[in-house]
């Protein structure tokens, strides 16, 4: 599983001028899944997310969590973190999870991040051509990836 975590001041999706989801200080995540990937790596992604210290104390250091700032959480799928490049300027997507099962990880991994931050995870519509909105804050952006190995 990847996902990349950016840190926001802001963010927002819509599908089809219609927003269904806004928060404001928080962590946009875009999560992408392999069709190699277990419960195992989709729990741990979620629980190393939800605890990544990248926002400011008073000293400046980046030591707080999303919860210590009371921040929520706004998570989208993109299939498109498996896009592979190596060969050509066209990706290749053989390593994404196929939709069904990735609609399934993604469900699990909205479960797990909502347990550990309940009422704070908000998400996008799977498999919908959504438009994100976002201010990003830092701007801080942080690759989170556990591969099911």
């Amino acid at each position: 599983m990847r996902a990349v975590v950016q840190r926001v001041a802001s963010a927002s999706v819509s599908v089809d001028g219609r927003e269904v989801a806004r928060i404001a200080r928080g962590f946009l995540v875009l999560a992408g899944f392999a069709h190699t990937d277990t419960p195992t790596s989709i729990q741990w992604t979620a629980r190393k997310v939800s605890s990544l210290r990248v926002f400011e104390d008073d000293s400046g250091r980046m030591s707080l969590s999303l919860e210590a700032v009371g921040g929520e959480m706004l998570v989208v799928s993109q299939f498109t973190l498996y896009g592979d490049v190596a060969k050509g300027a066209r990706p290749s997507f053989d390593d994404s999870a196929p939709p069904e099962a990735a609609r399934a990880m993604y469900t699990r991994f909205v479960d797990e991040l909502r347990a550990l931050l309940p009422g704070r995870v908000h998400t996008g519509e799977f498999q919908a051509s959504m438009q994100v909105a976002l201010v990003n804050d830092g701007p801080v952006t942080i690759w989170v990836e556990k591969s099911a190995a």
